[in-house]
Protein backbone atom coordinates (compact mmCIF):
# COMPACT_ATOMS: atom_id res chain seq x y z
CA UNK A 1 0.00 0.00 0.00
CA UNK A 2 1.23 3.50 -0.76
CA UNK A 3 -0.17 6.90 0.10
CA UNK A 4 -1.86 7.39 -3.24
CA UNK A 5 -4.93 9.54 -3.74
CA UNK A 6 -7.45 8.34 -1.17
CA UNK A 7 -4.87 6.74 1.13
CA UNK A 8 -4.14 8.32 4.47
CA UNK A 9 -0.76 9.58 5.62
CA UNK A 10 -0.45 10.17 9.37
CA UNK A 11 1.84 12.94 10.56
CA UNK A 12 2.67 13.48 14.22
CA UNK A 13 4.39 16.33 15.99
CA UNK A 14 4.88 17.69 19.50
CA UNK A 15 4.38 21.03 21.23
CA UNK A 16 7.70 22.78 20.60
CA UNK A 17 7.10 26.44 19.76
CA UNK A 18 8.04 28.24 17.61
CA UNK A 19 8.54 25.12 15.45
CA UNK A 20 5.26 23.39 16.35
CA UNK A 21 2.45 24.72 18.54
CA UNK A 22 -1.26 24.20 19.11
CA UNK A 23 -3.32 27.32 18.44
CA UNK A 24 -5.13 26.62 21.73
CA UNK A 25 -1.88 26.67 23.68
CA UNK A 26 -2.42 23.07 24.76
CA UNK A 27 0.23 20.36 24.42
CA UNK A 28 -1.98 18.28 22.11
CA UNK A 29 -4.15 18.76 19.03
CA UNK A 30 -6.20 16.51 16.78
CA UNK A 31 -6.46 18.47 13.52
CA UNK A 32 -3.94 20.10 11.17
CA UNK A 33 -5.73 23.45 11.32
CA UNK A 34 -5.19 23.50 15.09
CA UNK A 35 -1.39 23.23 14.72
CA UNK A 36 0.94 26.01 13.63
CA UNK A 37 4.64 26.89 13.75
CA UNK A 38 7.72 26.98 11.52
CA UNK A 39 8.05 23.26 10.81
CA UNK A 40 4.28 22.75 10.76
CA UNK A 41 3.80 25.36 8.06
CA UNK A 42 6.69 23.88 6.08
CA UNK A 43 5.13 20.41 6.22
CA UNK A 44 1.76 21.85 5.20
CA UNK A 45 3.42 23.62 2.24
CA UNK A 46 4.88 20.26 1.24
CA UNK A 47 1.60 18.37 1.57
CA UNK A 48 -0.29 21.03 -0.40
CA UNK A 49 1.69 19.92 -3.44
CA UNK A 50 0.52 16.31 -3.16
CA UNK A 51 -2.80 14.51 -3.55
CA UNK A 52 -2.29 12.55 -0.35
CA UNK A 53 -4.93 12.84 2.34
CA UNK A 54 -2.97 13.57 5.51
CA UNK A 55 -3.96 13.57 9.16
CA UNK A 56 -1.84 15.68 11.53
CA UNK A 57 -1.88 15.27 15.31
CA UNK A 58 0.09 16.74 18.20
CA UNK A 59 1.09 14.33 20.96
CA UNK A 60 3.73 13.79 23.62
CA UNK A 61 7.09 13.39 21.86
CA UNK A 62 8.09 10.03 23.34
CA UNK A 63 4.69 8.53 22.58
CA UNK A 64 4.65 9.83 19.01
CA UNK A 65 8.26 8.79 18.35
CA UNK A 66 7.53 5.20 19.32
CA UNK A 67 4.11 5.13 17.65
CA UNK A 68 5.37 6.14 14.21
CA UNK A 69 8.05 3.46 14.03
CA UNK A 70 6.75 0.22 12.55
CA UNK A 71 3.62 1.77 11.02
CA UNK A 72 3.20 2.28 7.29
CA UNK A 73 2.47 5.82 6.03
CA UNK A 74 3.44 7.48 9.31
CA UNK A 75 5.78 10.43 9.83
CA UNK A 76 7.08 12.58 12.68
CA UNK A 77 8.38 16.17 12.70
CA UNK A 78 10.46 18.12 13.49
CA UNK A 79 12.93 15.31 14.09
CA UNK A 80 16.63 15.99 14.47
CA UNK A 81 18.53 13.84 12.01
CA UNK A 82 21.47 12.35 13.85
CA UNK A 83 23.84 9.47 13.26
CA UNK A 84 22.16 7.50 16.02
CA UNK A 85 18.72 7.86 14.41
CA UNK A 86 19.77 7.55 10.77
CA UNK A 87 18.58 3.97 10.22
CA UNK A 88 15.42 4.30 12.31
CA UNK A 89 13.57 6.32 9.66
CA UNK A 90 13.49 7.51 6.08
CA UNK A 91 14.19 11.23 5.97
CA UNK A 92 12.42 14.08 4.18
CA UNK A 93 13.86 17.59 4.34
CA UNK A 94 15.63 19.40 5.72
CA UNK A 95 13.08 21.73 7.26
CA UNK A 96 14.65 24.06 9.85
CA UNK A 97 17.68 23.69 12.14
CA UNK A 98 18.01 23.66 15.91
CA UNK A 99 20.87 25.17 17.89
CA UNK A 100 21.80 23.01 20.87
CA UNK A 101 22.03 25.65 23.58
CA UNK A 102 22.74 25.65 27.31
CA UNK A 103 20.83 28.42 29.10
CA UNK A 104 21.40 29.74 32.61
CA UNK A 105 19.11 31.79 34.85
CA UNK A 106 19.05 35.57 34.26
CA UNK A 107 21.06 36.21 37.44
CA UNK A 108 23.54 33.36 36.91
CA UNK A 109 27.26 34.02 36.69
CA UNK A 110 27.99 30.74 34.88
CA UNK A 111 30.26 31.05 31.84
CA UNK A 112 31.33 28.20 29.59
CA UNK A 113 34.08 27.99 27.00
CA UNK A 114 33.42 24.36 26.14
CA UNK A 115 30.78 21.69 26.68
CA UNK A 116 33.13 19.74 28.93
CA UNK A 117 33.07 22.62 31.41
CA UNK A 118 29.33 21.94 31.93
CA UNK A 119 30.00 18.56 33.57
CA UNK A 120 30.07 20.16 37.00
CA UNK A 121 26.51 21.45 36.67
CA UNK A 122 23.03 19.97 36.98
CA UNK A 123 21.24 20.30 33.63
CA UNK A 124 17.48 20.38 33.09
CA UNK A 125 16.38 18.46 29.99
CA UNK A 126 13.43 16.89 28.23
CA UNK A 127 12.79 13.13 28.11
CA UNK A 128 13.32 11.73 24.61
CA UNK A 129 14.81 14.97 23.29
CA UNK A 130 17.89 14.47 21.13
CA UNK A 131 19.90 17.11 23.02
CA UNK A 132 19.08 15.68 26.43
CA UNK A 133 19.74 12.11 25.27
CA UNK A 134 23.12 13.15 23.89
CA UNK A 135 24.19 14.71 27.18
CA UNK A 136 22.96 11.70 29.15
CA UNK A 137 24.92 9.34 26.89
CA UNK A 138 28.00 11.52 27.41
CA UNK A 139 27.68 11.21 31.16
CA UNK A 140 26.34 14.66 32.05
CA UNK A 141 24.08 15.20 35.07
CA UNK A 142 20.72 15.66 33.33
CA UNK A 143 17.29 15.88 34.94
CA UNK A 144 15.10 14.60 32.08
CA UNK A 145 11.45 15.54 32.55
CA UNK A 146 8.47 14.37 30.50
CA UNK A 147 7.72 18.01 29.65
CA UNK A 148 10.28 20.73 29.11
CA UNK A 149 7.92 23.60 29.94
CA UNK A 150 8.86 23.73 33.64
CA UNK A 151 12.61 23.90 33.00
CA UNK A 152 12.88 27.73 33.02
CA UNK A 153 11.37 27.69 36.50
CA UNK A 154 13.86 25.06 37.60
CA UNK A 155 16.61 27.50 36.68
CA UNK A 156 15.15 30.41 38.63
CA UNK A 157 14.35 28.20 41.63
CA UNK A 158 17.87 26.81 41.71
CA UNK A 159 16.73 23.23 41.00
CA UNK A 160 19.04 23.16 37.96
CA UNK A 161 22.07 25.18 36.93
CA UNK A 162 21.57 24.94 33.17
CA UNK A 163 18.82 24.06 30.70
CA UNK A 164 19.52 22.36 27.39
CA UNK A 165 17.13 23.33 24.62
CA UNK A 166 17.00 25.00 21.22
CA UNK A 167 18.21 28.58 21.05
CA UNK A 168 14.88 29.89 19.76
CA UNK A 169 12.68 27.70 21.94
CA UNK A 170 14.20 28.48 25.33
CA UNK A 171 13.47 32.21 25.63
CA UNK A 172 10.02 31.76 24.06
CA UNK A 173 8.89 29.10 26.55
CA UNK A 174 10.40 31.00 29.48
CA UNK A 175 8.49 34.18 28.68
CA UNK A 176 5.20 32.69 27.45
CA UNK A 177 4.82 30.06 30.18
CA UNK A 178 6.43 31.77 33.16
CA UNK A 179 7.00 35.45 32.35
CA UNK A 180 10.75 34.89 32.66
CA UNK A 181 12.95 37.10 30.47
CA UNK A 182 16.69 37.48 30.18
CA UNK A 183 17.75 33.83 30.14
CA UNK A 184 21.49 33.65 29.46
CA UNK A 185 22.60 31.50 26.50
CA UNK A 186 26.00 30.43 27.86
CA UNK A 187 26.96 27.92 25.16
CA UNK A 188 25.81 26.81 21.71
CA UNK A 189 27.52 23.47 21.20
CA UNK A 190 25.93 21.98 18.08
CA UNK A 191 23.50 22.67 15.23
CA UNK A 192 21.33 19.96 13.74
CA UNK A 193 18.95 20.01 10.75
CA UNK A 194 15.40 18.85 11.44
CA UNK A 195 13.38 16.63 9.13
CA UNK A 196 10.11 14.82 8.65
CA UNK A 197 11.05 11.33 9.82
CA UNK A 198 9.06 8.71 7.88
CA UNK A 199 8.69 5.12 9.07
CA UNK A 200 10.84 2.52 7.34
CA UNK A 201 7.65 0.59 6.54
CA UNK A 202 6.45 3.35 4.21
CA UNK A 203 6.88 2.81 0.46
CA UNK A 204 10.11 4.55 -0.69
CA UNK A 205 8.15 6.00 -3.62
CA UNK A 206 6.01 7.88 -1.12
CA UNK A 207 9.16 9.25 0.49
CA UNK A 208 10.41 10.35 -2.92
CA UNK A 209 7.12 12.18 -3.54
CA UNK A 210 7.40 13.93 -0.19
CA UNK A 211 11.01 14.91 -0.83
CA UNK A 212 10.16 16.28 -4.27
CA UNK A 213 7.35 18.33 -2.77
CA UNK A 214 9.52 19.89 -0.05
CA UNK A 215 12.22 20.61 -2.64
CA UNK A 216 9.64 22.40 -4.79
CA UNK A 217 8.43 24.45 -1.81
CA UNK A 218 12.01 25.43 -1.04
CA UNK A 219 12.76 26.39 -4.64
CA UNK A 220 9.61 28.52 -4.71
CA UNK A 221 10.85 30.46 -1.68
CA UNK A 222 8.07 29.24 0.60
CA UNK A 223 10.31 27.74 3.28
CA UNK A 224 12.46 30.84 3.66
CA UNK A 225 9.30 32.98 3.79
CA UNK A 226 7.85 30.81 6.56
CA UNK A 227 11.06 31.03 8.57
CA UNK A 228 11.18 34.81 8.15
CA UNK A 229 7.57 35.13 9.31
CA UNK A 230 8.38 33.60 12.69
CA UNK A 231 11.88 34.93 13.31
CA UNK A 232 11.76 38.57 12.17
Amino acid sequence: MSANDGERFYIFTESYPPYNAAVTGQSFAHEAEDITGICTDMVKAMMSRLDYHFIMKMRDWSLAYNWVQGRENHGLFCTARTEERENEFQWVGPLASIEWTLFAAPDSDITLNSLDEARQYKIAGYKGDVMSDYLIDEGFDVIANVSGEQNPRRLTLGQADLWVTDGAVGPLIAEEKHGITGLKPVLVFRETPMYLAVSNETDPEVVEDLQSAIDEARAAGELSAILAEYTQ
